[in-house]
């Protein structure tokens, strides 16, 4: 049964379930986006992945600044009279005008199986914290962060080389296929929302810059998981000779006792010591104010002294 629809949402996580959802015969009557930001050396406005999406598809969209006492929006949602509004990273707080106003609710996408990983990066703190098996929730949108009915989950292996770049598509894609499923459920009679367990949840905050800093004190299969998890932004990052350095591409690498931080070469090859007395193999790096390269010209480039560290 196709149903009327308002979506809300902003990052090319949310593209495949506006399309799936189209693809599914639902009527999405307005799309609801971020407005366009600056970007870029010439800070020209670039329009969110949705918008363009939305543009593509020849649908209604609108960007307000703020929605929580926006009575024009209000009244453009109203009159629409959704049978529920879909919701997929859209960045801003749902008011509980919006969660009162569809029959079905205010149906929200989640990149995690909650409870666990509740906030802004749940596929970059799942990552970074090691874990091999996450997935994506539907749930009905209370006031609380990420705490609201459970309606459908589906969990989705994380690889041992995966990064958030390449776990990201992997789950929008399952997603969207779940969130045509949940619809199905709701308007069929056969969905059985289910509370959460907050005494399982945890959380996984908006990334800050500081999160990219290296602390070899790790192990190093710790810092190369925040390595593959923190990617595209804030990477992990140290310093070398007073300059930032962005450390790339790494692996565990054994044989060899290092004191934390100290830099090891064998032939063209570079280690460094972590803890727990573990080491990375560096593969590719950069250097503040220059290209990246791979670790074999960055020794031969640099000439390291004995027992030279990083973080300073």
């Amino acid at each position: 049964m196709p149903l009327s629809l308002i979506f809300c949402g902003t990052p090319l996580f949310a593209v495949p379930t506006l399309e799936k959802l189209l693809a599914a015969g639902h009527r999405v009557h307005l799309v609801v986006t971020q407005p366009d930001r600056p970007k870029g050396r010439g800070l020209e406005l670039v329009a969110s992945p949705v918008k363009q999406s939305a543009l593509k598809l020849n649908l209604p969209i609108t960007q307000p600044d703020r929605i929580k006492t926006n009575e024009a929006f209000r009244a453009q949602l109203t009159a629409l009279k959704p049978d529920a509004i879909i919701v997929v990273g859209y960045g801003r707080i749902i008011p509980q005008w919006m969660l009162d106003l569809p029959p079905l609710g205010n149906i929200n996408l989640h990149a995690s199986l909650l409870p666990k990983y509740r906030g802004a990066a749940p596929i970059q703190w799942a990552v970074a914290n090691g874990e091999t098996l996450t997935g994506v929730t539907t749930m009905r949108i209370d006031a609380g962060l990420d705490t609201g009915d459970i309606l459908l989950q589906k969990e989705w292996p994380i690889a041992p080389d995966e990064t958030s770049l390449t776990l990201a598509p992997a789950l929008a894609a399952v997603g969207a296929e779940l969130m045509v499923e949940t619809l199905r459920g709701l308007t069929e009679g056969t969905s059985h929302p289910r509370q959460q367990d907050d005494s399982q949840s945890s959380l996984a905050p908006i990334l800050k810059k500081q999160d990219g800093l290296i602390d070899f004190s790790r192990p190093a299969r710790e810092i190369l998981n925040r390595l593959r998890g923190f990617q595209p932004w804030p990477g992990a990052y140290t310093k070398f000779r007073g300059k930032n350095l962005q450390i790339l591409a790494a692996r565990e690498s054994s044989g060899v006792a290092l004191q934390p931080a100290e830099l090891h070469t064998e032939k063209d090859r570079l280690m460094v010591g972590c803890g727990r007395d573990s080491s990375l193999e560096l593969l590719e790096l950069q250097v503040e104010g220059k290209k990246r390269t791979a670790a074999q010209a960055f020794v031969r480039g640099y000439r390291l002294g004995a027992g030279e560290k990083l973080g300073s």
